[in-house]
């Protein structure tokens, strides 16, 4: 047994007993009757999502200790793991008990969350000063940085031969057909060409979690996250693809009709209809309860859409709109809401939105443009009368709900296939460039910053893959997929702004790809529910009693 994952356990234990205090000092706050008070949980922000972010760290370094056990469990564990490792938990230890950072300028403190006293006994406890002290140093960091440069990699290997060759054939396509194009598409603002779409069809892209019967893979949503994270390593764009179909197939695998299943998922699956989300407006942002977008029906049992979507990624070339619209103007909130299946014609450069009743501006956008973002206009938009997701009006809320787990599991490996991205290019600079006779590797800060981000990243990617284990399970998982988008994209900007840094002026320059990869970064932290509203799901959800489940 490694030495360092025996320290980890116990150290992971006296965690644990301190994530409890913030949580008791944390209710005592926000639940003074027992029951999160929303009121309070909105005045007390600060308090509820520095709890969030220190659950999270806490989660981050359950899955990583798992990672680790199961690597020496196989035989595998090597010096790089046992590093990565090491130095994960000195960092995410050191900030835990002294501040963790929700932002760059938003540091939660024992102090702030009423817990002084019991940060001072965690970091006292000997497991927990031990990697304080012996876990991320100046030594652990360089030496980490040499087997890098060697060519070591931390494992990653699933312990499952089928997700170990899914692995590699997306890495093999990914180098292949998206890498060498993917800035060019980028400073072109071109659409990922349908060459390319119809090559990621036949490799099963859009069909990872549909079931067998309907076309699909019918596979897990860890399968999902790997394909996810190895697209997104070459271009997040590439990876992004998969998520319309991966929402839509779940909505419609989850509650659609027979007659919609049969008509729909195979489609989906084999490329041939790519499906878009309808869901965000000009005025509502992350309140859904607040959607207006009016789904009228009509005599004949059609509906006729009229109002206002934003947001809306790859819409023009989309063959079918999931639209939440508001079927019942008479109830308020999420139970007027329904889900409509809107089938619309593919649109071109010269006529985006042919349909009748139909039109959308582009929006441009700094990255992530390979399928364009654009505002949409809906004024009596014509759907047909079996559009109506599992045809039951007023569920449309509670349907979209099931599928957020998922999307934002996806996400997040998306994330770490970014973070991968901005390491993978941060080091073959580094290794090539030199610097008063020396190539940059050679420098203890350049070194240090390629440790860390390889360390945050397989901790990211390890949280990930956890999330989705407990989604392929059956368990509820938003709390743990919240957790797993909040770091990975954290993890995914950190490594993107230090791989600029590393470039130096270079990465300021539009032709070095790394341009790209910031730009690319940055939406990670906001799209698919922004890190605050993450925080807030995983505050209240673990205040009010919600168990997270501990890695398999």
């Amino acid at each position: 047994m490694s030495e360092w994952i025996t320290a980890a356990r116990a150290a992971l234990g006296a965690a644990r007993q301190y994530c409890e205090a913030v949580r008791m000092a944390t209710a005592a706050v926000v639940a003074p009757q027992g029951v999160p008070d929303p009121a309070l949980l909105t005045r007390e922000q600060q308090r509820v999502h520095g709890f969030a972010w220190v659950a999270a760290s806490i989660a981050a370094l359950e899955a990583t200790l798992d990672w680790a056990a199961r690597a020496q469990g196989a035989g595998r564990l090597g010096e790089a793991d046992e590093l990565a490792l090491r130095i994960g938990f000195g960092e995410a230890l050191a900030q835990i008990a002294y501040g963790v950072p929700m932002s760059a300028h938003e540091v939660v403190r024992p102090a702030g969350l009423g817990t002084a006293a019991a940060a001072q006994a965690f970091a006292a406890h000997p497991a927990v000063a031990r990697f304080l002290e012996d876990g991320s140093t100046a030594q652990t960091r360089a030496r980490l940085a040499a087997l890098l440069a060697e060519g070591v990699r931390p494992c990653e290997a699933l312990d499952d031969d089928a997700l170990d060759l899914i692995r590699d054939q997306m890495r093999a396509f990914t180098a292949a057909a998206i890498t060498p194009h993917a800035h060019g598409w980028h400073l072109a603002d071109a659409l990922i060409p349908d060459d390319v779409i119809a090559e990621m069809a036949a490799l099963g892209v859009f069909g990872v979690c549909i079931p067998e019967e309907h076309g699909g893979l019918g596979l897990g949503k860890l399968a999902m996250a790997v394909v996810s994270e190895e697209l997104s390593r070459g271009w997040i764009c590439a990876g992004s693809l998969g998520t319309r179909s991966e929402i839509a197939g779940e909505l419609i695998s989850e509650n659609g009709t027979p007659e919609q299943k049969a008509a729909w998922l195979p489609r989906i699956a084999d490329g041939s209809c790519l499906p878009t989300a309808v869901f965000t407006e000009p005025d509502t942002g992350s309140d859904l309860a607040a959607v207006r977008t009016r789904g009228e029906r009509q005599a004949d049992g059609s509906w006729r859409v009229t109002g206002a979507k934003t947001w809306i990624t790859h819409a023009a070339r989309a063959d079918l709109m999931t639209m939440l619209v508001r079927t019942d103007p008479d109830t308020p909130g999420y139970a007027g809401l329904s889900m409509l299946l809107a089938e619309k014609t593919r649109g071109t450069d010269a006529v985006p939105f042919p349909d009748a009743g139909i039109d959308g501006s582009e929006i441009e956008v700094l990255g992530y443009r390979g399928m364009k973002e654009y505002a949409l206009g809906l004024d009596g938009f014509a759907v047909a009368a079996e559009g109506l997701l599992g045809g039951r009006e007023g569920q449309g809320f509670k349907q979209l709900m099931r599928t957020f787990e998922g999307a934002r599991i996806q996400t997040a490996a998306r994330a770490v296939g970014v973070a991968w991205d901005a390491f993978d290019l941060a080091f073959d600079y580094a290794l090539g460039r030199k610097q008063f006779g020396e190539p940059l590797t050679a420098f203890p800060r350049v070194a240090d910053k390629l440790a860390l981000m390889a360390v945050e990243t397989v901790m990211a990617r390890e949280l990930t893959y956890a999330a989705a284990r407990a989604k392929d399970s059956g368990a509820r998982c938003d709390i743990e997929a919240g957790m797993a988008k909040l770091l990975a994209a954290r993890a995914a900007w950190s490594a993107a702004d230090n791989a600029v840094q590393i470039h130096g002026g270079n990465g300021y320059a539009l032709e070095y790809p790394i341009s790209r990869v910031l730009c690319d970064a940055r939406i990670l932290n906001i799209f698919e529910g922004a890190a605050e509203i993450q925080a807030q799901v995983i505050g209240r959800g673990l205040l009010a009693g919600q168990a997270i489940r501990a890695p398999a």
